[in-house]
Formats: structure tokens, C-alpha cells, sequence
């Protein structure tokens, strides 16, 4: 007889336990197949499905597949769910080995629309359906079947989700700032690969660049799994584009479109093409082209420099900028999509992005220097030239820049399922890159104004957004161009940014079938190698005896009189006379450009575990990421040393700089969804995530200007920055109430440490070994947190009668209170932080006929930090309205009209004052429309 201790029979039956759960039936196969809608037309991804009798549920992918691996031979109940569709459900049959197919066909619900993957109806249908399948809180958006998708570029997009801020360039959205939190704690994919950012300093990625005609769908990822980058704390945003499986159908869309500035009174062109068609069964090509030239102008207004003498408020420097900008973007994607086996999918992507930017601005500048106001209020301020030998300097300049960025990324993976087990693999390339060679900025010609020749001018501030100015004295001195002699030109030879970054990761899942439900596990690795360049040449030029008259232009601005001013084809041909015509600033010219060199090269080397348990009402998701970051950090020290020289003359000095560092983080996570009843789903995720420092404070380069007298002023990077690390957790419920509507309302809290903060020391002290009197420091601040909430709603009214059953709302809210404490304890709200920001959305789609009203508010932020609140950068408020109409004409040709910030909203900065604002910056950018056709094939 065999006797087993009370510790064996333990032992034993924790064995029996484990091979009851983790073994496979004896006999079980795998139930596969695709969810399309009733035309046959695509695939739609994030529907659900379940097998009744063994609560087990799983989510159509990207290409409509679905698959139940383990399941015990017999009859079971398949039903199928999907926003604004009726429920499918049919009786299945799984051979007990092999792969058992039943694939699914949903139709419309009654009253919707006819097609549930074309129109405003299947965009929201598709977010709605492919949000509800996320692991955590999420927001998608997506295109539809014809490739129609609501905005003109991936940044504006975003600009209609929950808890966005999108920051505006020149009228346009360009970076995005999530729940509050500045862009550069974002990180952005295409296709799954990271995309590193074009501009020198920073990590985030200007969005605009990205066209919307390439783009699937973009999924905004607020809580993070152990599977994924762990490198944002605002959110991770997919971008996404299109696949041959996605669809089953060819197809060919064409478009072409004029777009219209009012301000400049042009017209310019669009166009795109997008296709996809399948090569036998297995084998699909799709891609897309798109072209855009934009012509715009911008009229802006910026002054500094802003105090107080004898309760007159006054500025020392006022400019009015013209900017007249042609963007020129061009855009291609390709996939190739493979499916060798039953068990294995292949795929190849690669997209191209290309964005120029020509920006010509004309500037008069006044520049009071220390001269004090003779007169005036608190909204007036008088100044006349020579009042204690004092001086007015007035400078008319042009800037003629032409840049251009691009973004490249190419991935090659697939997938193999093969019983209960899954294998994915992907390797990719990303690179992006900024290059200026040639431009001006600026070429100048100015006048000082002193006793002999007095000037006298009056500014108007009491509408602090547009302060006017008006000459009292010596106007026809001021007014004649032949009164402004050459200054400078400053000429980019070369600036060149580059970010280039090869990854690779390979992930393995087990799943393992319950008696109710499911549980995996996934463990995998990702090597991520970078490396960042930016490269400076600055050539600064001085010495000709050319006049503004010799070189005049035209101004084209609305909001004050700047004539005269230079004109960009007058001051072309006058360069093109070659450079030798002026004295090179060698001393100017070599410190501007050895202060911006650097080299960074950012390795990081992670690896997860996590398990996954899921039945129809539960999904637990948790585990652990570590990541491993390396650090080559090269720059240079520079010292501008006045009379440094042996003979007396200034001295530039250039030393070059490398330091290495690294370090590990341990990052858990856990997402747990819970779906009390069918349309009520509630959701709880914490996280630890990690953001490196932005390349620009990172880098060490060490700026030192030494005055005649010996005083050290320095501007500096800083190596040993930490990384921002944060706790992040989201609480959320949906409810989502009709085939095609949700309401949701969620939660979120982040406990930042060491943000990082610009700090100026006007005392003396050393720097890595440095001495300094005065300088700026990026440094760790202490802690930060960010809290708030998020409200959604979105609906097709389908239920009314018609023609009202073709109305859509959608409604969007998020509070934020993010705030940080300084080291010297001051406390401030984060920089791009919007307290509250919302969208509002009425649509109408049915028929031939598509409308929507658009708009987009946004509260003020604090922009930048100065040294005490009075002197904080304030972005006020911004409310934009947007419009768009379709109308399909047949059943392959739509004509539209959009009108882009139809009501002319402005942007402000300002500072604050105790009963006033002092302006920093104003802005007016007009509306722009554009029409045009698409036909889809």
C-alpha cells in the first residue's frame, strides 16, 4: 500500500488540478472564419463572438478573422454581435481535429443604413464596436468602406476625440496633447512601428504630415498592456492603414478637389487614389497616393519685453508679421498581404510621407530698447527718440525659409496560429528627417532713430489682441525706404535633423480552454535601436551698402500699415549675386552652429509576461514589462569668450562631449474589463509607464557667452535627466444603450515623477564642471498629477421617423487638473494643459445626402513657464466650427464641400497682469473651403 504524506498529497493534487485546466480535450478542434457585413462589401473588425455553451468569447480582427483554438468536439451556438447590426446566430458543428469554418454575414438593424460599412453611420458603427473589443480605455477612429474618412489629416482627426488638445501651427493642427499632458509625452505608430520625429529637439511627431487618405483608422490608446511600448503617458496613438483583407471586394477610390484660402484668394489643388484587390484568395495588394497644395497667409502680432513706468504700461519690442506659407504634402502607402497556409499570415507595409513647408514672412519690428514711454495710460503708450539719448530702432526684414520633413516606415511580420498556440514576428525601419539648406531668416535692413532724426510713435493696446500705432513724429523719415540701411542676413546653409530607429520583436501565446471560458499566456521581446543627428551650419552676414528701396516688396496684411517692406523676389535676385558681396560673421557664425550639433543614440531592450483570462462577462489582463534603456549622448561644449584672442578679438571655442548611461525599469500593468449586463461594460486599468527626456534637453550642449568684464552667462543640456515615470490609472463604464449609440463617462489619475522644467539660476554656480554666473538648466522637477474626467456620447438616431432617422450626434467632454510643484516650491499648472476642452458634432446621413456641423473647443493653457507667474505664456481659449456636406450623385460618384475654422478663430498668447493681458502673440488665419469629387470603383 502506498502511504503519501499530507505534503505529497498536496503536491499531487495541485498537479491533477493544473492538467484538468491547461490540457487540451482529447478530442477538440479550432472554429475559424471571417465576419463580413451582408454585401460582402469588408470586414468588420471588433465584432463580437460567442460560443454559448462554453462562455467563451473572442473579437473579429483587422481582416474580419475569428478564431476559437481547443474547442471539444460537438454542436454549439455561434453568436455575433457588431454596432447597428441585427444579431447573428446560427448552430456549428466542430469536427473533433482540424479547422472547423462558419463564417458570418451581419445585416443592417432595421431603420439603419443600408450598408454598414459606407457613411458617417459605418465610421461610428466601426469606433463604436472596435472600442467596446479594447482591452482598456480606448477611442478609434475610422474610415469607411469607400475610403471616406471625416478630416483632412491625421492630427486634425484626433482633434474630435475625447480628452484631446491639438496644437495649432500657422492655423493648422499639428501636435496633439492627450488628457492634458504636453505632446512629447505621446508616442505615435503606423503600422505598429514607432515613428521618430523630423524636428530636432523634440520626441513628438507633428501629425499633420500624415495624410488621412492613407490612413485605416487611428486608435487612441489611454491604458497600456505589458505587450505594449511603454513609453507614453498621455496616450499611445496607432495609426493605421488599409490591407487587402480587409476588404473582399476590389476596390478603386479617385478624388481630386480644389482648396480655397480667403485671405489669399487661391485656388489649389488635391488629389488622392486608393486601392486594394486580392490575387486569388490568399494574396492582396492595397495602397494609396495622395497629393496636396496648400497656399495660405497669415497676419500675426507679437510683442515682449512688457513693464510698467508711472502706471503706463508698455512693451520693448513690437512686430507685425505677414507670413504668406505654400505646403505641399505628398503621401504613399503599399501592404502586400499574404496568406501562405491555413495557419500563417504574412504581410509587407511601407509608407512614405513628404511635407514642404515655404513660409515667406515680412516683418516691421519696432525695438524701444530702454527708451521710456513720455507719455501715455494703461492702455497708451507715447515715445518720442533722443529723450535721454535714448534710441528707437526700426527694422524691416524678411524671412524666406523652405523646408522639408519626411517620414519613411517599413515593416515586414506575420502571424502563425497553429492549435492553441500563436506566433507573432515583425522587424521594421523607421526614419524621419528635417532639412533646411539655403534659407534666409532674416535679411534685414533697419533704421535708428535718436535725437537728430527724432521719431515719435503712439501704440494703442486697448484692444490688447491688436495694438495699433500711429507716427506722431519724423513720418516721412520713417515711411522712406531709402532711410533703412543693410543689417544682417543670417543664411541656413544647413540644417539637417535626422531620427532613424530599427526594431524587432517576437511574441508567443498559449491559449488554454476552461470549462468556462479561456486563459493565456503571452510572453515576448522588443529590441528598439535609435539614433538622432541634427547637424547646424549658420552663416551670419553683415557689411553692403544696399537700402530697402533697392529691394522693395508689397505687404499683403490686414492688420496695421508695415510698408514698406522687402519683397521676396527683389531680395532673391539680390542674393543671387553670391554671398561674397558681405562680410562673414565668423565669431556669430561658428558659435550658432557647433551650439546645435549633437548625436544621441537611445537603445532600449524590453521583454514581457502576461496572462489573459476571458469569458462573455470577464477579461483580466496583467503582468509585468521590464525595459532596458542605453544612452550614447554626444555634444559639444562652446565658449564665445569676448576678447578671448591674442590679439583682442572675441574667441569661439569648441570642445566636444560624450557621456553614457543606462538604466532598467520594472513596469507591471493590469486592465481587468467586466461586462455586468449585454450593453454595460465597465473597465479598471493601472499601469506604470516610463517617457525619456525630450533629444533637445538631453543633449549636452553647453552654451557659455563670457562677457569683456568676465561674467559667464550659460545655456546648457542635460545628460543625467531622468526619465518622467508615472502610475496611471483609468476607471471607466459604457453603456451602450441602441444597436448604434453609447454613452460613457470614466475617470482618470496620474502620479507623475521627476517632470522636467526649464529652470534659470541667476546666481553663480557649476554645472558638470562648468562655472557659470547666470544660466538655464533643464532639471527634474519634484512630482506632478494629472486627474480628471471624460464624458462621451455618440448615437444614430435611427428610431425617428423619417427623414429624421438619418440624424447622428456626437458629443464629447473631458475636465483636467494637472498641476506640478517646482523646486522652489511654486506650483503650476503642466504646460499644454486645457482644463476643459469638448466636442459637438451633429451629422446627417442617409440617402444620397451627408452633413455634418462641427465644433471644437478648447480652454486656455499655459504655454510656456517664465519666472514667475506674471511672465507664464497663456494660450487663451479656441472654439473652431468646421462643415461639411456629400452628396452622392450615383452610386459610384459623391461630390463635397468642406469649410474649414469657417468663423476666422484667432489665436492668442498673452501674460497676465492683475486688471489686464499683455499680448505675446496674436494670430488670424481666415477660413478655407474646399470641394471637389471622389469616385469609388
Amino acid at each position: 500500500m502506498i502511504d503519501l504524506s499530507n505534503r505529497s498529497r498536496g503536491s499531487l493534487a495541485c498537479a491533477l488540478l493544473a492538467a484538468t485546466i491547461f490540457s487540451s480535450p482529447a478530442f477538440a478542434g479550432t472554429l475559424a472564419g471571417t465576419v463580413l457585413d451582408a454585401s460582402g462589401t469588408g470586414s468588420l473588425q471588433g465584432a463580437e463572438l460567442v460560443l454559448k455553451e462554453l462562455g467563451r468569447r473572442t473579437n473579429a480582427g483587422p481582416d474580419g478573422a475569428y478564431r476559437f483554438a481547443d474547442v471539444p468536439a460537438g454542436s454549439y451556438t455561434l453568436v455575433a454581435r457588431y454596432a447597428g447590426a441585427e444579431d447573428y446566430r446560427a448552430d456549428v458543428n466542430v469536427a473533433p481535429d482540424g479547422i472547423t469554418r462558419s463564417d458570418v454575414r451581419l445585416s443592417p438593424a432595421a431603420g439603419g443604413a443600408t450598408i454598414l460599412v459606407v457613411g458617417q453611420q459605418a465610421n461610428l458603427g466601426s469606433s463604436i464596436s472596435r472600442q467596446r473589443a479594447a482591452d482598456g480605455v480606448e477611442n478609434v477612429l475610422t474610415r469607411d468602406a469607400v475610403g471616406q474618412f471625416p478630416d483632412q489629416n491625421v492630427a486634425e482627426a484626433l482633434r474630435r476625440a475625447p480628452g484631446i488638445n491639438v496644437l495649432n501651427d500657422q492655423g493648422e493642427g499639428r501636435f496633439v496633447s492627450v488628457r492634458g499632458l504636453d505632446p512629447n509625452l505621446n508616442a505615435a505608430s503606423i503600422n505598429g512601428t514607432r515613428v521618430p520625429a523630423p524636428e530636432s529637439d523634440v520626441r513628438s511627431v507633428a501629425l499633420d504630415v500624415i495624410p488621412s487618405e492613407l490612413v485605416e483608422s487611428i486608435e487612441i490608446k489611454k491604458t497600456l498592456t505589458p505587450d505594449m511600448d511603454a513609453d507614453t503617458i498621455g496616450a499611445s496613438i496607432e495609426i493605421n492603414t488599409t490591407s487587402a483583407f480587409d476588404r473582399k471586394k476590389p476596390f478603386v477610390s479617385v478624388s481630386a478637389e480644389g482648396s480655397f484660402n480667403d485671405k489669399t484668394n487661391e485656388l489649389r489643388p488635391k488629389g488622392s487614389v486608393d486601392f486594394a484587390t486580392r490575387v486569388g484568395d490568399d494574396f492582396g495588394i492595397s495602397g494609396g497616393l495622395s497629393y496636396y497644395k496648400r497656399r495660405f497667409a497669415t497676419d500675426n502680432i507679437e510683442a515682449e519685453g512688457w513693464d510698467e513706468d508711472d502706471g503706463v504700461r508698455y512693451f520693448e519690442k513690437l512686430e507685425y508679421r505677414d507670413y504668406d506659407v505654400t505646403r505641399e504634402r505628398l503621401g504613399g502607402s503599399l501592404s502586400l498581404d499574404w496568406r501562405p497556409s491555413d495557419t500563417t499570415t504574412l504581410f509587407a507595409r511601407g509608407l512614405y510621407s513628404r511635407f514642404e513647408d515655404q513660409e515667406f514672412r515680412k516683418r516691421l519690428i519696432f525695438d524701444v530698447g530702454d527708451a521710456k514711454p513720455v507719455g501715455g495710460t494703461g492702455t497708451r503708450a507715447d515715445f518720442v527718440s533722443g529723450e535721454d539719448d535714448d534710441e528707437i530702432k526700426v527694422e524691416r526684414d524678411l524671412k524666406d525659409r523652405y523646408e522639408v520633413q519626411k517620414i519613411m516606415t517599413y515593416s515586414i511580420g506575420g502571424k502563425t496560429e497553429t492549435g492553441p498556440w500563436t506566433f507573432r514576428y515583425e522587424g521594421a525601419y523607421a526614419k524621419s528627417s528635417e532639412k533646411e539648406n539655403g534659407s534666409i531668416d532674416p535679411i534685414a535692413w533697419s533704421r535708428d532713430f535718436d535725437d537728430e532724426d527724432p521719431l515719435g510713435v503712439t501704440f494703442d493696446f486697448a484692444n490688447y489682441k491688436r495694438p495699433g500705432y500711429s507716427i506722431t513724429q519724423g513720418g516721412d523719415i520713417f515711411f522712406d525706404p531709402e532711410e533703412y540701411e543693410f543689417d544682417k542676413v543670417e543664411r541656413t546653409t544647413l540644417s539637417l535633423s535626422r531620427d532613424r530607429e530599427w526594431s524587432g520583436r517576437f511574441d508567443v501565446t498559449r491559449d488554454f480552454a476552461l470549462a468556462r471560458g479561456e486563459f493565456s499566456i503571452q510572453a515576448g521581446g522588443k529590441a528598439r535601436l535609435r539614433r538622432k543627428t541634427y547637424d547646424l551650419q549658420k552663416d551670419i552676414y553683415e557689411d553692403n551698402d544696399t537700402t530697402l528701396a533697392e529691394v522693395l516688396g508689397k505687404q499683403d496684411y490686414s492688420l496695421a500699415l508695415i510698408d514698406p517692406v522687402p519683397g521676396y523676389k527683389p531680395v532673391r535676385k539680390f542674393l543671387g549675386n553670391g554671398f561674397d558681396q558681405f562680410t562673414r560673421n565668423d565669431i556669430d557664425s561658428d558659435f550658432e552652429s557647433a551650439a546645435s550639433d549633437y548625436r544621441v543614440d537611445e537603445d532600449i531592450y524590453a521583454g514581457y509576461l502576461l496572462g489573459r483570462y476571458e469569458d462573455t462577462r470577464l477579461r483580466v489582463v496583467g503582468g509585468v514589462r521590464v525595459e532596458h534603456t542605453k544612452n550614447d549622448i554626444r555634444g559639444n561644449l562652446v565658449e564665445l569668450i569676448e576678447e578671448g584672442a591674442d590679439n583682442g578679438d572675441d574667441l569661439v571655442e569648441v570642445s566636444p562631449l560624450r557621456f553614457k548611461r543606462s538604466y532598467t525599469d520594472v513596469l507591471p500593468s493590469a486592465a481587468v474589463r467586466y461586462q455586468p449586463a449585454r450593453d454595460v461594460v465597465l473597465r479598471l486599468g493601472a499601469f506604470k509607464s516610463v517617457v525619456r527626456p525630450t533629444i533637445g534637453k538631453l543633449a549636452p550642449r553647453f552654451l557659455i557667452e563670457e562677457s569683456d568684464d568676465g561674467e559667464r552667462e550659460g545655456e546648457f543640456g542635460n545628460p543625467a535627466l531622468k526619465p518622467y515615470r508615472a502610475w496611471n490609472i483609468d476607471v471607466a463604464a459604457e453603456y451602450y444603450f441602441a444597436r448604434n449609440a453609447v454613452v460613457q463617462a470614466g475617470f482618470f489619475w496620474k502620479d507623475i515623477k521627476d517632470f522636467i522644467v526649464d529652470r534659470n539660476h541667476d546666481d553663480p554656480g557649476v554645472f558638470n564642471g562648468i562655472a557659470y554666473d547666470e544660466a538655464t538648466i533643464p532639471e527634474n522637477g519634484d512630482s506632478a498629477r494629472v486627474k480628471g474626467i471624460e464624458f462621451s456620447f455618440q448615437q444614430a438616431f435611427t428610431f425617428l421617423p423619417a427623414p429624421f432617422d438619418g440624424l447622428l450626434a456626437n458629443f464629447n467632454y473631458t475636465y483636467t487638473d494637472a498641476d506640478g510643484r517646482l523646486a522652489d516650491g511654486r506650483k503650476i499648472p503642466l504646460p499644454s494643459s486645457a482644463k476643459n476642452t469638448f466636442n459637438v458634432a451633429l451629422g446627417y446621413d442617409k440617402g444620397p445626402i451627408s452633413f455634418r456641423v462641427a465644433g471644437t473647443y478648447r480652454d486656455s493653457y499655459l504655454d510656456e513657464l517664465g519666472d514667475d507667474a506674471d511672465e507664464d505664456r497663456i494660450v487663451t481659449d479656441h472654439f473652431q466650427v468646421d462643415v461639411s456636406a456629400k452628396y452622392r450623385v450615383t452610386k459610384q460618384v459623391q461630390l463635397f464641400v468642406e469649410w474649414v475654422n469657417l468663423f476666422n478663430e484667432p489665436y492668442t498668447a498673452y501674460q497676465r497682469e492683475p486688471l489686464s493681458r499683455n499680448l505675446l502673440q496674436y494670430e488670424e488665419y481666415g477660413w478655407t473651403a474646399k470641394f471637389g469629387a471622389k469616385a469609388t470603383f
